[in-house]
């Protein structure tokens, strides 16, 4: 397979679930992977370097070529460091799939100031910081006479198109990963850079324990929906030559489904022309409401 031979690609949380599944099949599409990961627990605890080299091993075992990177992508000098090793391992830079993370569940009424700021830092915080400098990298490139044909691809989540009840700080991060896309899409398109954003559902170690029965493996014979591995294909196809027409957009998928999130857009409107009275708008809102399509519930809520 040879949709991304020669291209470089950096995979941030690389080291187990959906990141691994993107490492290794970028590896088998012909790319050089630079596969990151921070090795910390579910909590975002207790860093262990070991996860990423092991992913390594397995793609030079099959014959592709690869480097671990244990950088933490949410600071500042360690995604300068993670864009740095791409560059210096194999001399360029075409792909960055940002999808490292962590969980912090609790309540809005009992969370802590330290478990949302972790939360929103690593995911939020961990997209911006790797894009940057990537993007540093490729801009210093297109002024140099060397447009590149780059690929951002981020890792949002239902919760971020949705909500979900238990995960305020989660679901606010991953919202503002799908605008930060968008906003990137703009900003980079002269430098020849696209930017997606995807909204998987699959088994992995921070779903498992919220979505347990849909989680739940299939017998030998029957199709995997909740595989990390389905995810995969329509990342590497975003992050291949052929994707270069394909940004700003948004994509859930789950098990052999893809779909085009259509994300805010403006509804029903009523215009008076002046300002509103407040009294006048017992029955305006209404009106629009009933004309506007149903709210989609948030996960969770009864």
């Amino acid at each position: 397979m040879s949709l991304c031979a020669g291209r470089v690609a950096i995979v941030t949380g690389a080291g187990r679930g959906l990141g691994r599944a993107h490492a290794l099949a970028f590896a088998a599409a012909g790319a050089a992977v630079v596969v990151n990961d921070y090795g910390v627990a579910l909590d975002g605890t207790s860093p262990d370097t070991s996860a990423a080299q092991q992913v390594v091993d397995e793609i030079v075992a099959a014959g592709g070529r690869a480097v671990a990177n244990a950088s933490d992508v949410a600071d500042w000098s360690g995604a300068a460091d993670l864009v740095g090793t791409a560059i210096d391992a194999f001399g360029r830079l075409d792909v960055l799939v940002n999808n490292a993370g962590f969980l912090r569940d609790r309540m809005l009424a009992t969370l802590s100031e330290e478990e949302w700021d972790a939360v929103v830092r690593v995911h939020l915080k961990g997209h911006f910081a790797p894009m940057r400098h990537a993007v540093a990298h490729w801009r210093a490139e297109s002024k140099a006479g060397r447009q590149p044909d780059a690929r951002v691809i981020n890792t949002s989540s239902g919760a971020g198109l949705f909500g979900s009840v238990g995960q305020g700080n989660y679901s606010a991060a991953k919202a503002g990963i799908l605008t930060l896309s968008v906003v990137a899409a703009a900003e980079f398109a002269r430098y020849g850079v696209t930017v997606n954003a995807i909204a998987p559902a699959a088994r992995t170690r921070m779903t498992e324990g919220t979505f347990a029965e849909m989680m739940a493996a299939p017998g030998e014979d029957a199709f995997d929906a909740m595989a990390p591995e389905n995810v995969s294909p329509l990342v590497v196809w975003l992050g291949s030559a052929e994707a270069a027409d394909v940004t700003g957009r948004v994509f859930e998928v789950e098990g052999g489904k893809i779909t085009v999130v259509d994300g805010w857009r403006r509804g029903p409107s009523e215009d008076k022309g002046a300002r509103w009275n407040p009294d006048e708008l017992g029955t305006v809102v209404p009106d629009l409401l009933g004309r506007a399509e149903p709210a989609k519930p948030v996960y969770g809520a009864s």
